[in-house]
């Protein structure tokens, strides 16, 4: 069956993300210690304890994470003693310097060449449960829309941001793939919403998934000839 949509996860799939949270993270903590003395070198459990808490009475925020974050650093500067007012503007302002570290990502090798070579050939898309922005990153020309679980109010594995896809690029499922590093989120969500699926696996992991993905591939450069094998 002929491909004319590619959708791509981002975190773990065009770069490491690991790395980059661990700098966002630190950026921020340095920050609130400059900046927020009364917080300052908060222990980390504290604020994992606020998260837990605004994810149990707001469960949907789990898909919204820079509002998230926004709640957690606004609670915890609130808990140290800063009015409201002074906690809300430290908070955006603290975000907005985890965000910016959260941009500084090393996008494997071969991911300019590999889009570059597709964006000739079909539609590409992006599908994310993360905060990252294409637009940040230098990568918005290869793609023709760019859909968040933030905006959408829901993530994957849920179908619906795949339908949502689809239903922006004109395609049927059949005809378009999505390409992703997480077996539930990315190759289960795929598949459920009746897109084929690639699992992107670098690390050559084994398998654990409840549905299995309709390919694999351990460089981004090896998509090309895998779709094309299917042409």
């Amino acid at each position: 069956m002929t491909i004319k949509l590619i959708t791509f996860d981002l975190d773990d799939t065009l770069w490491d993300v690991t790395p980059v949270m661990q700098d966002a993270e630190t950026a921020l903590r340095n920050w609130l210690v400059m900046y927020a003395p009364k917080l300052g070198a908060v222990p980390v459990e504290h604020l994992w304890a606020i998260r837990n808490r605004l994810l149990e009475a707001e469960p949907g925020l789990k898909h919204r994470l820079s509002e998230l974050r926004r709640r957690i650093l606004l609670n915890a500067l609130c808990g140290a003693g800063y009015p409201a007012s002074e906690a809300k503007a430290l908070a955006e302002t603290g975000f907005q310097v985890f965000l910016a570290a959260r941009h500084q990502v090393e996008l494997f090798a071969e991911v300019h060449p590999t889009l570059e070579a597709l964006a000739s050939r079909y539609k590409l898309g992006v599908i994310t449960n993360g905060n990252a922005d294409v637009r940040r990153l230098g990568l918005a020309d290869y793609f023709q829309f760019a859909l968040c679980a933030e905006d959408l109010g829901v993530g994957k594995p849920d179908p619906k941001p795949f339908e949502e896809a689809l239903r922006l690029a004109g395609v049927a499922p059949e005809h378009a793939v999505h390409i992703g590093d997480h077996q539930s989120d990315d190759i289960g969500g795929a598949k459920a919403a009746g897109l084929r699926a690639i699992w992107f696996n670098p690390q050559g992991r084994i398998w654990e998934g409840e549905t299995a993905a309709d390919g694999e591939v351990h460089s981004l450069a090896e998509l090309p000839a895998l779709l094309d094998s299917w042409e």
